[in-house]
């Protein structure tokens, strides 16, 4: 079933143009769930019509009971599917919070610059 719902959430992202889709296996890191994707839109706006799109192809689908968290700013949105989490971002708020490192997976393109975020990221949490 976890499958499924991922492929469902996958699709209805690449219909949308969502950039820079990354996929988590949770499996033995997390009861939480079992993947947790990760995408960026390229506006507040195009956050909030992706996460429309997504809740409507999982109702679709018949997968009901997804909770969303954060639509109403757009900046980042949670999609709670049950056993897939989706999280989508705008691109700087993506970069600010770097939830790949976090969970210990790192784009190759990001490698770079991906301490720098890591540090505003703290220097805010504990500021």
């Amino acid at each position: 079933m976890p499958a499924k719902v991922l492929k469902i959430i996958e699709e209805s992202l690449d219909d949308d143009k969502a950039m820079d889709v990354v996929v988590i296996d949770l499996t033995g890191k997390s009861s939480i769930a079992d993947f947790m994707v990760i995408a960026s839109g390229q506006s507040s706006r195009h956050v909030s019509a992706m996460t429309e799109h997504l809740l409507s192809v999982l109702k679709d689908n018949k997968l009901k009971g997804a909770t969303i968290e954060g639509q109403e700013r757009g900046d980042w949105v949670l999609v709670d599917a049950g056993d897939v989490i989706v999280h989508l971002f705008r691109p700087e708020v993506r970069d600010f919070y770097n939830l790949e490192k976090l969970w210990s997976f790192e784009m190759p393109e990001m490698a770079e610059s991906t301490h720098g975020s890591v540090d505003r990221a703290a220097a805010a949490h504990t500021a």
